[in-house]
């Protein structure tokens, strides 16, 4: 038997229909594809990226920036505000980004490593005029406030069946001041010079939180130093397991601190906040500042701002972490330790915070 080969007869009217049928879908596919890759870059070019430094992820600031980073957020494609969908600034993707602290913040900033921060007030204060721990480096005049957003407690955190019972007491003792660029660090220098006590004096260390609380567990150190706004989780996971005890800062300390950093201010860390410490513990408060510099647009800032202040964002930010509850915008000019942004200032005035303020000063 003879075969003959496929090709050798002239091709069913069907077969070259099917044929110029897939050419055709082929080409219509392409151009579908291309004009989607084009509207991809075209949408992708509207897309603008915005870091928040925050802290390490075991404190206050990692979790608390990334609520705020996700309030700001509204790539494009979002469902509208008004129907249930992001409240934030168009076109924006803003990312919590973990660091040391306030210091190192700071200085990413200034090197434009981060658009924006959470940082301490007094932290924010000294490289803004160059004292302090930037007296090396020098004054910062383009760092601007977009707002205050809640006060910190300092927290000295001991054994409760230890012997450390007062500042004096941590004399030789083992204590971390916190990581090495943090605003906790910072301050904690300034609370022992102010309690007659060097860092010479003590045997220091520079831990991240969950280290710190770690070797408080398994006693190789014998203290520490954490400022966060309360409840902070490393140091409640800590009291579940381990008796500890929050030192007070005496009144007479505090005015002393306060005399000479205005932006330092009597705090209490409320009883029961903590399991095992049913008193209230009288310390220092620092307000927690949302900060950027003046290479921001204005009008962006103020975007930026009025999506932070959008009542469905405080809600959200209010039921993502316990902090979230104490940021309110009738404090957002409280106690900022360096002057607003441009844009930042036109929206507090137009929701007459800002006039307020002025007549409250």
């Amino acid at each position: 038997m003879k075969y003959s080969r496929p090709d050798s007869h002239p091709r069913p009217a069907a077969t070259v229909d099917r044929r110029r049928l897939l050419q055709l879908l082929g080409g219509t596919a392409a151009a579908l594809a291309f004009g989607l890759d084009r509207r991809v870059k075209a949408a992708s070019t509207d897309i603008r990226y915005f870091r928040i430094g925050t802290g390490a992820p075991s404190g206050t600031y990692f979790p608390l920036g990334a609520e705020i980073a996700n309030a700001l957020s509204n790539p494009p494609g979002s469902r509208d505000c008004t129907k249930g969908g992001a409240c934030g600034v168009p076109g924006v993707i803003a990312v919590a980004q973990a660091s040391q602290g306030s210091v190192e913040n700071v200085g990413a900033i200034v090197k434009g490593q981060l658009e924006s921060a959470l940082c301490q007030a007094d932290v924010a204060s000294w490289a803004y005029s160059g004292t302090n721990a930037f007296a090396k480096e020098g004054a910062q005049p383009s760092l601007r406030a977009l707002a205050n957003l809640y006060s910190e407690s300092l927290h000295i955190v001991v054994a409760a069946n230890g012997p450390i019972r007062t500042l004096k007491d941590l004399k030789g003792k083992r204590i971390s001041l916190g990581e090495p660029e943090s605003g906790t660090a910072a301050d904690a220098r300034l609370i022992l010079a102010a309690a007659g006590l060097s860092e010479k004096e003590l045997k220091v260390s520079y831990m991240k939180l969950t280290a710190a609380a770690a070797g408080l567990a398994d006693g190789s150190v014998d203290g520490f130093f954490q400022i966060g706004g309360w409840p902070m989780a490393a140091i409640t996971e800590l009291s579940q397991n381990t008796r500890i005890r929050l030192l007070p800062i005496p009144t007479e300390l505090t005015e002393h601190v306060r005399k000479k950093w205005s932006y330092l201010a009597a705090d209490r860390i409320p009883g029961g906040t903590y399991p095992g410490i049913e008193d209230d513990i009288d310390t220092l408060g620092i307000g927690a500042e949302w900060i950027t510099t003046d290479k921001i647009e204005t009008d962006f800032a103020y975007r930026l701002v009025k999506a932070l202040w959008n009542d469905s964002n405080q809600k959200m930010i209010e039921n993502g972490h316990p902090i979230g509850k104490r940021i309110k915008l009738a404090k957002a000019l409280d106690g900022l330790a360096i002057p607003l942004h441009p844009g930042a200032e036109q929206f507090y005035r137009e929701v007459g915070l800002l006039v307020q303020a002025s007549q409250n000063q």
